[in-house]
């Protein structure tokens, strides 16, 4: 494997200009090489985030924070985009619904923004932290029971285990109904997969939601953004939610995988505390890679380089967690001094609960499956070619089947005061009572419903 510092590899763009693609094959193979080759270009450099789309890049840690910590001079309006105002940004590139206005905190600045995140803020402040972890550890137990018995204690816990799992808690904390919930599910994913209309899907469901919330309310945080005192919109309410979906699903995917393949790997101290391989992920795998795009309001110098107004600048928030001039003093810097969560105004809003939801994933996995190992070693797993986060894109591990017990109980149950179910069947047992009824190597159809459905009547004892 080479060296980051080697840079010998990285090409230079394509021959109409000299700017490195964050794109990719090449990049997702070394990303920390292509931070490497722009750090020699000074604190900023301009790359392609997608074909067609030009952005300054920060890979500077102190101009990353000058940057979140100077509203007044850059501000995340993206309406202001020069390249978009122009015509010069192709209708269908993959940077727009990553970078495109939304009506929603993360778009806003000023009176605006204060307004939205206050409301985001005193909406999620009203969970309750054992709920949290309840829903996270209950979540874990029904996707770790579903790992297919025909596979011999084998699993991929990318796709089977770190990214459902937020998605059931969030559809919980949103207070879902199951055929709702299936739907957010299946829009969120499809978003991140690139579905066609999935969008649509998405939209088309929080309305839905919003809708029932009307008729009735309930504890949930979608209930508290449309009670708070500030009286959003219907629409508001929406891209909140969006907000939410987007900024807490895919990035805790990427942190819960990260920090399990961390924790299982090589050179992991063992008697380390899991909460340090989740703030390793943070520091040195930052699972939002490049983003929060802001649009200086006057031209800027960077590093010796004119930033004009309007042009975006993004902040790599995985180049400025392993800036080497970083690297000498870290040691003094406070563990939660990494650039995982942002900073400044624009910081995230969830960042305890999204740390208390990696580290209770990752600790169930490890309880549930005592033995489960890395499927392949560390440094051979694969990065996903996005710009945008920093995700591996298959996580195998082995382990030893096992009856699960079960841990979380039914949260409505529990509310109650009554008793939680004392176990989870075995996985070969659930399968058959949910539906899936073995034949040979063949599986029957599966129970009706998606993945939230499913889940439910799990917790029910349907």
């Amino acid at each position: 494997m080479q060296h980051p510092s080697d840079t010998s590899h990285i090409p230079q763009g394509c021959p109409a200009h000299e700017n490195l693609h964050l794109y990719g094959p090449s990049f997702g193979a070394d990303p920390d090489g292509h931070y490497a080759h722009l750090r020699a270009a000074g604190p900023s450099a301009p790359v392609d985030i997608a074909p067609g789309v030009e952005v300054e890049l920060v890979t500077s840690y102190d101009a990353a924070l000058h940057i979140l910590h100077n509203p007044a001079s850059f501000v995340r309006d993206s309406r202001r985009w020069n390249a978009l105002n122009e015509g010069r940004v192709p209708a269908d590139s993959p940077a727009l619904p990553m970078m495109g206005y939304r009506p929603n905190a993360l778009f806003s600045d000023g009176a605006a923004h204060a307004r939205l995140r206050q409301v985001v803020t005193d909406s999620l402040a009203t969970v309750d932290e054992r709920q949290l972890v309840r829903l996270t550890q209950q979540s874990a137990d029904y996707l770790i029971s579903r790992f297919s018995p025909e596979r011999g204690g084998e699993a991929d816990l990318m796709s089977a285990y770190a990214a459902p799992l937020p998605l059931l808690v969030f559809s919980q904390l949103f207070g879902c109904p199951p055929e709702i919930g299936d739907r957010v599910i299946s829009g969120i994913s499809g978003i991140f997969e690139g579905t066609p209309g999935a969008d649509e899907v998405l939209g088309g469901a929080l309305s839905e939601l919003i809708a029932l919330k009307h008729r009735r309310p309930g504890t949930d945080v979608t209930s508290r953004l449309m009670q708070h005192p500030a009286g959003l919109s219907d629409e508001e309410v929406l891209h909140q939610l969006v907000t939410l979906l987007s900024g807490g699903t895919a990035p805790l995917a990427a942190t819960i995988g990260t920090s399990t393949a961390l924790y299982l790997g090589e050179d992991w101290q063992a008697g380390l505390p899991v909460e340090g391989a989740v703030s390793q992920t943070l520091w040195n795998y930052a699972p939002i890679a490049n983003y929060a795009a802001h649009y200086p309001t006057h031209d800027v110098d960077l590093g010796g380089r004119t930033i004009r107004a309007n042009d975006p600048v993004l902040i790599s928030f995985a180049a400025a967690n392993t800036d080497p001039k970083l690297s000498v003093h870290r040691e003094q810097l406070s563990a939660k001094a990494h650039l995982g969560f942002g900073a400044g105004p624009h910081a995230c809003p969830a960042k305890d609960p999204a740390f208390m939801i990696a580290v209770t994933a990752v600790e169930s996995l490890l309880k549930r499956l005592p033995d489960v190992e890395l499927g392949r070693p560390f440094a051979a797993l694969a990065w996903v070619p996005s710009p945008w986060s920093r995700s591996l894109v298959t996580l195998p591990v082995r382990f030893t089947p096992r009856t699960i017990p079960f841990a979380g109980g039914d949260l409505s149950q529990s509310q109650s005061g009554s008793a939680s179910r004392p176990s989870v069947a075995p996985a070969d047992a659930l399968m058959a009572r949910n539906g899936q009824v073995e034949n040979g190597s063949a599986a029957s159809k599966q129970r009706k419903g998606g993945l939230f459905s499913r889940f439910l009547s799990w917790t029910r004892g349907e």
